[in-house]
């Protein structure tokens, strides 16, 4: 199945002592849904699985299983520096998930294609009935290799796979990995900043953090692109990455993007270290900024 539209990468919500707030999760999902997001990639970056206990990210897995909509297509992120536990993180999502993905293990980085293939391949058997996904995200994985010279070899080995959340810019890899065996395989574009230009490339599926606030706004870079409007969706493309800088301006992306998300109705709670908590006041000044620039309208209800 082809996933298309958006797909946010969502939160691990929280209460304030830290403790996971998994009935947040129901809410959370119907949210989504009313902004016309697809689906959710669960257990990522975005969702601090580093910060996550094994046990924290299945009790993840499971609430969102149980809230599951026929509205909200579900990829786990399953992938762990130990592969052993990420065939369990694997084997545990097998029969709650729609699909589930690996980034490479980021302490012994791999430097090979063959050892990226037998990693992934392991993971993936221990959901052979699930579509799986290689995490491409190398600034942070370190796995700096080439996916086109990945799909020439992964589907041959791993029989459920579907495809890539190709988080990186490197736009002519992307190019090459879209139409490979004629478009055979879903290669989801990864990297927000950039959405725009990922459109004349011929992307129809989008995985990224800041779908969950900004999903209006990305539809509209959308329609405006395919009404041949390239200025104005270049001047809302822009206000979106002014929204990544002033949150980061704030003490760091991540952790003050989660706490933005009580301002859209869904509270996530607070961060982990080493990602930044702030204030509720401190959002009040962050929506004036964004209102300065014209983003209020844009944000997801």
């Amino acid at each position: 199945m082809k996933i298309k539209n958006l797909i946010a990468a969502t939160y691990a919500p929280m209460h304030q002592d830290g403790s996971l707030n998994i009935s947040v999760i129901k809410e959370y999902g119907r949210f989504l849904v009313r902004n016309k997001v697809s689906g959710v990639f669960m257990n990522g970056s975005t969702g601090d699985f580093v910060s996550l206990s094994t046990e924290e990210r299945k009790q993840i897995t499971t609430a969102w299983s149980q809230n599951k909509s026929s509205d909200l297509y579900l990829i786990d992120h399953v992938g762990d520096p130990s592969l052993k536990v990420a065939k369990e993180l694997a084997t545990h999502a097998a029969d709650k998930v729609d699909a589930i993905g690996v980034l490479a293990p980021y302490y012994f980085k791999l430097n090979t294609i063959d050892k990226l293939v037998q990693y992934c391949k392991e993971v993936a058997a221990c959901a052979p009935n699930l579509p799986f996904y290689y995490y491409h995200i190398p600034v942070l994985s370190g796995a700096n290799l080439n996916m086109l010279d990945f799909l020439k070899v992964a589907p041959k080995e791993i029989p459920n796979f579907e495809g890539i959340k190709f988080t990186n810019n490197n736009l002519i890899d992307f190019l090459h990995c879209k139409n490979f065996e004629g478009g055979k395989y879903n290669i989801l574009f990864g990297f927000d900043e950039i959405f725009i230009s990922s459109l004349p490339l011929g992307a129809d599926g989008w995985v990224g953090s800041t779908y969950n606030h900004l999903a209006p706004a990305y539809y509209k870079i959308k329609t405006l692109f395919e009404e041949g409007k390239m200025t104005e969706a270049a001047a809302l493309q822009t206000k979106a990455i002014r929204f990544v800088e002033i949150l980061d301006g704030h003490g760091g992306f991540n952790g003050v993007a989660k706490g933005f998300m009580k301002t859209l109705g869904i509270d996530c709670g607070p961060s982990r270290f080493p990602h930044t908590t702030l204030s509720d006041e401190a959002y009040v000044e962050i929506r004036k900024e964004l209102e300065d620039i014209g983003l209020l309208e844009h944000l997801s209800k």
